[in-house]
């Protein structure tokens, strides 16, 4: 998240005017309101009708009746695409969607939409570029779901109205996200790769990869690749989706952002940076995981507190020999800030400028009350090891990120060397596999309670993938642009 959206201002139903103000960060936040974004405008409703292809492969405006995308085609998409009014969008295996550059085209399922993607491993489902040759980041916009479920961004209490970053809300409320729906269902995404999205609509209002808006743990997320995105490659604004096997390849800002009380799971997922692919605006930042609570690094209400198991994040210096090599504004393995309560278990963050930074007196107060946690992880290869951000006056001054991580029973390791950890860190001959004796091959464990989830596969191994498992082979693409 390069910098986060403003709170929503329906306009066609509300007339307050709402003034933004910038942290020392850039990052624009929304003041307080007393309008009431409490209820839903939409209440989530499923069609009947008939599955029918579209009448052209250009696919624009609205859909707003059950459309199906046949294998072996191809379709392009144009302008914003909404999926409303309780339709369902079914792709099919095989499908290949190209995004429009000119029109910013960007597929946006509502809140009273659904997306029914299930590609298989030789036959996925492909967003990419229109472009036949010299295709590239943010050639288009992206994918956008919008649910039903938490947030804490509408500043006037929980369960509240936000608008998705990247634009795209318009005077019916199309942007809109939130709502009480814990177990709220977007629908499905199964084996689909998305590759050269992330456009700047805007300045400081760009569209990710995968963007989710309070998606609901009734949806399905699993096997997504996110390439060459120009922004970060999935963000989640709030929601409580879960989702297993997501790769973000050779993006631009974050491969994984959580913020405005976010609460799923994530595991078995990589994040692989190229040395000269960097978020360069003025004040970018380019990180593994960024987290915030909110834009202000409020109290608010959910917190954010996502539950991240089995990562392997590499960075910029996992392929290359010399400092001089990497873009300036790669920063962090992880950047876990502003009120964040998010976690991370049985992983590997490799090859960063810095490995894993706690920033603020209220992510550091989470750490030492163990809201946020981070057990049997490796922290290797990284240039300076790990750091924090006190106040010499707050409750915490003395805290210390790398003694908090090598605490007596943690089971993590924080370590010079990134040798022997993984098969192979190359862009396009990738194997992220175990190396041979690595100690990731063992030392998980799900004891904790944030683990003890049905959802999390229990593994003997730390990190995305053990020595035999090949989930991340055959629908997915490691490829120079």
């Amino acid at each position: 998240m390069r910098k986060v959206l403003s709170l929503a201002l329906f306009a066609a139903l509300f007339t307050t005017a709402c003034n933004k103000a910038e942290d020392d960060t850039g990052v624009v936040v929304p003041p307080n309101t007393s309008i009431d974004l409490t209820q839903p405008i939409i209440t989530r409703t499923t069609s009947t009708t008939a599955f029918a292809e579209p009448a052209t492969t250009i696919i624009s405006g609205d859909i707003k009746t059950n459309t199906v995308l046949k294998t072996g085609r191809t379709y392009q998409l144009r302008g914003f695409v909404y999926v409303t009014d309780g339709a369902t969008l079914r792709i099919e295996p095989g499908v290949t969607i190209t995004g429009d550059n000119t029109t910013r085209s960007t597929l946006i399922i509502t809140r009273n939409g659904k997306i029914d993607a299930q590609g298989t491993a030789t036959q996925p489902i492909v967003f990419t570029s229109n472009k036949t040759t010299g295709a590239n980041m943010g050639d288009w916009g992206g994918v956008i779901i919008l649910g039903n479920s938490t947030n804490n961004g509408a500043f006037n209490g929980t369960n509240g109205l936000m608008e998705i970053e990247g634009g795209v809300n318009d005077a019916r409320g199309y942007g809109l996200h939130g709502g009480n729906q814990v177990a709220d269902n977007s629908g499905t995404m199964k084996y689909v790769r998305i590759e050269f999205p992330g456009i700047a609509f805007q300045p400081d209002n760009e569209i990710n990869g995968l963007t989710l808006g309070s998606v609901g743990s009734g949806t399905t997320l699993e096997y997504i690749q996110v390439a060459y995105s120009g922004d970060d490659s999935f963000e989640w604004f709030g929601g409580t989706v879960n989702a297993k096997y997501l790769i973000a390849y050779r993006g631009t800002d974050d491969d994984f952002d959580t913020d405005y009380g976010f609460s799923g799971r994530i595991q078995f997922s990589i994040g692989i940076r190229d040395t000269a692919i960097a978020d360069f605006a003025t004040g970018g930042a380019s990180n593994g995981f960024e987290s915030d609570n909110d834009a202000g690094g409020s109290t608010r209400t959910p917190q954010t507190s996502a539950v991240f198991s089995n990562m392997t994040i590499i960075g910029p210096w996992a392929t290359a020999s010399a400092t001089a090599g990497v873009a300036a504004p790669f920063q962090r393995g992880a950047h876990i800030r502003r009120n964040s309560a998010m976690s991370l278990f049985n992983s590997v963050i490799v090859g960063y400028r810095n490995g894993m930074r706690l920033d603020g007196d209220l992510s550091v107060a989470n750490a030492v009350g163990n809201t946020l946690e981070v057990k049997n992880t490796i922290l290797a290869g990284n240039v300076a090891t790990a750091d924090q951000v006190v106040t010499a006056g707050g409750a915490n001054p003395s805290f210390n990120t790398v003694n908090w991580l090598n605490t007596t029973g943690s089971g993590n390791s924080v370590q010079t060397a990134m040798t022997g950890l993984i098969g192979n860190y190359n862009y396009v001959s990738f194997d992220p596999r175990p190396a041979s004796g690595s100690p990731l091959l063992t030392g998980a464990s799900f004891s904790s309670n944030k683990l003890t989830n049905t959802f999390f596969t229990q593994v003997a191994y730390r990190g995305a993938v053990g020595a035999n498992d090949t989930w991340w082979q055959g629908w997915t693409r490691f490829f120079n642009r």
